[in-house]
């Protein structure tokens, strides 16, 4: 496999208008050791990032809207030849926002719903109103020709929403539609209680399997959940047919289960790059390296791509080489990050 960075989410600013339950960022208006850097910084860490590679570039938070220079450091980087995207809430987005969406060049927008109505989603969201501001942001994405897609998360709280999420998500135009298994991140820790059992969480990867063989119109793929691949492989062998799989648009293709630190990372508001955006390990900072040293000879890295070193059931799956377990989750439940995957229900051999 060549481990080429070919998806980065940036985090823009640690500030958030929201306060969801899973979030690795800060619920917070003003960040006390976490500052926004400057717009100065942004090209620099960019011309960095485009003299070693082409990645697609997700600017993130918190709430990447609350910059005013938002849109500043979305046309460096289109005017370099990145593909910007863009991660929001959808409460701060207007006429004037996707105005100047399509002049920055931004190619794709996600957005975040978590329930098919506005109970279950401000709910998950902790804010009245959340969903509603969705909504009216996805109006304002279709009317000015904004192409995007809809990340949804999933706990015991809204695992009942699943099927329902994705049948409103093809109503309203979306390009395409994540389903996120929660990794136990910055709050999202606190929620340990809430994590779908491993068991359920395999009910919802056959549902999805099902779902997607039949899906021919609306871009669909689980994320945080590599021993979907898995799955894909065995039911196919039980049931003697293979559907071809769509690459998905602003992705690294969904060819195989965990990609951290193999062809994504994060890099977040300090400059770090962590392996993805669930994983709080640094592999380097980019104020005093560049891009390509970190990438190229971070030990983390090195060690996260390195599939003969992972242990337990997953170091002895014949599935490794296209699941290879959630790094970020391993890491956050037995505090070895090359342990086997947690919350699946597979075992080698039994």
């Amino acid at each position: 496999m060549e481990f080429t960075p070919k998806w980065i989410a940036w985090e823009i600013t640690r500030r958030c208008n929201l306060n969801c339950v899973h979030c690795r960022s800060s619920s917070q208006l003003e960040i006390e050791g976490h500052p926004d850097f400057s717009l100065a910084e942004a090209k620099r860490i960019l011309d960095d990032i485009h003299a070693y590679a082409n990645p697609v570039m997700v600017l993130s938070g918190g709430e990447p809207l609350l910059r005013p220079d938002v849109f500043d450091i979305a046309a460096y980087g289109t005017g370099l030849g990145l593909r910007m995207c863009l991660a929001t809430n959808g409460a701060l987005v207007t006429e004037s926002v996707c105005r100047a969406i399509k002049e920055a060049g931004i190619k794709m927008v996600s957005l975040s719903l978590d329930g098919a109505t506005a109970e279950v989603h401000d709910n998950f969201r902790n804010q009245p109103g959340a969903f509603a501001g969705v909504m009216e942001a996805i109006r304002l994405f279709n009317e000015h020709r904004i192409e995007f897609l809809v990340n949804s998360s999933f706990t015991r709280r809204n695992k009942a929403e699943v099927p329902k999420i994705y049948r409103l998500v093809k109503s309203l135009g979306a390009t395409a539609w994540y389903l996120f298994m929660i990794v136990p991140t910055g709050r999202g820790e606190d929620i340990m209680d809430e994590l779908i059992p491993a068991e359920e969480y395999e009910d919802i990867l056959n549902w999805h399997y099902d779902m997607e063989r039949e899906e021919h119109d609306l871009l669909v793929r689980p994320t945080c959940a590599p021993q979907y691949y898995r799955i894909v492989l065995q039911r196919a062998k039980a049931e003697g047919e293979r559907f071809k799989r769509r690459s998905l648009k602003f992705s690294t293709g969904g060819s195989k289960g965990c990609l951290a630190g193999q062809l994504i990372c994060l890099i977040d508001v300090d400059g770090n790059v962590l392996p993805c955006s669930y994983f709080p390990l640094s592999a380097g900072n980019l104020r005093t390296q560049s891009f390509r040293e970190i990438w190229e000879h971070s030990r983390l890295l090195l060690d996260m791509r390195d599939f003969a070193g992972y242990k337990d059931h997953c170091g002895r799956c014949e599935y490794l080489q296209v699941c290879g377990g959630c790094r970020a989750r391993a890491y956050a439940m037995t505090g070895d990050y090359l342990a086997g995957e947690p919350f699946c229900a597979y075992r080698p051999g039994q």
